[in-house]
Formats: C-alpha cells, sequence, structure tokens
C-alpha cells in the first residue's frame, strides 16, 4: 500500500509540476531555454525524475524541445494542418458501384511485371536505386551506418507531417524550379 501511495504522489507531482511548467512556458519566446533540471529541482523542490517527467511530458504534447547536453527549450508553436487534398475523383473512378452498367475495370500490369523478372545474366539493373555488390563501398557503408545508429533519436519515430527541415529544404528546392 505504501507503494502504491507513493507512485500516486509521484504521479501527483508529475502532473502538478507539468501544469506549473505549462503556464510558466508563456514567459519564454519560442526557442529560448527552459530553467535547467537542477534548477527546476531547486525551485519545486522535487526530484530529479520528477523534473525529467515532466519534461518528456511536456515534449511529447509538442510544447518543448529537448537538446541532450543542452536542455530544454520552448518549441516554435505549430503551424496549422492544412486541409487534405481533394481526393473525390478516385472514390468516383475506382469505384465499383455504377448501377447495371457497370465496365468492369481491369489494370495492365505488364510494365509491373517486367521491372519484378531477373535480368540475364551479366546485366546490372541501376533502376532498382541500389548498386550492384560489387560496386558497394561496404567498408565504409557499415562504418556510417555504426555512426549513424549511434547519434541521439535515430532510433526514435520522425514526426508523422515529416521534419521541418527537411520540409523546409524541399520547399526551398522545388521553389526554384
Amino acid at each position: 500500500m505504501a507503494l502504491f501511495s507513493a507512485l500516486m504522489h509521484e504521479r501527483s507531482s508529475v502532473a502538478e509540476l507539468v501544469t506549473s511548467l505549462r503556464a510558466d512556458l508563456n514567459r519564454y519566446s519560442p526557442g529560448g531555454k527552459l530553467p535547467s533540471s537542477r534548477a527546476l529541482v531547486e525551485r519545486f523542490r522535487v526530484s530529479p525524475v520528477t523534473v525529467s517527467r515532466a519534461i518528456a511530458q511536456l515534449a511529447a504534447e509538442g510544447l518543448v524541445v529537448t537538446r541532450p547536453g543542452s536542455g530544454a527549450f520552448r518549441a516554435h508553436p505549430r503551424v496549422a494542418p492544412t486541409a487534405p487534398g481533394d481526393t473525390s475523383w478516385q472514390e468516383v473512378s475506382l469505384s465499383g458501384d455504377g448501377g447495371p452498367e457497370v465496365v468492369p475495370r481491369t489494370v495492365d500490369a505488364s510494365g509491373v511485371l517486367v521491372t519484378l523478372a531477373a535480368p540475364p545474366p551479366g546485366v546490372i539493373e541501376f533502376n532498382g536505386g541500389y548498386l550492384h555488390s560489387s560496386l558497394q563501398p561496404e567498408r565504409a557503408l557499415s562504418a556510417a551506418l555504426a555512426r549513424a545508429g549511434r547519434r541521439p533519436g535515430a532510433w526514435g519515430r520522425p514526426p508523422t507531417d515529416g521534419l521541418p527541415e527537411l520540409r523546409s529544404w524541399f520547399a526551398r528546392a522545388v521553389s526554384y524550379t
């Protein structure tokens, strides 16, 4: 029972700290650095674990961004998602419910089947996006993969709407063409 009571107190202290920090976020401009974990521990008289969990909760809500070794920063406001494109034409053209005069739809898969066929002996295909094994710098690729796998956040999922840096790069690249 004491363990349950301690867990309940810990959960409520995390929730209370999240509420306090959420109210304090207006003091910081987007990108502004929040106080250190040590300062938050002293200010709110909670454990470092409670501070860590509260910051993680705010990060999960998209209100703060954490950078290992640098601290926590107020997140930039999210841009309202754009309305999804009009896909109603797909419903009409792909539906099979057109009444008694339904024309059976067929798909010509011959182009797909050609790409799936094995190439003749001695032919190296470049259309798949992968180099032939004899052309790949396997040691360099292995070293690069090992380095990339050790980076913070390498094993996390990216945001569903894409990485902001990559989206802005694509927007710039498309606007120049």
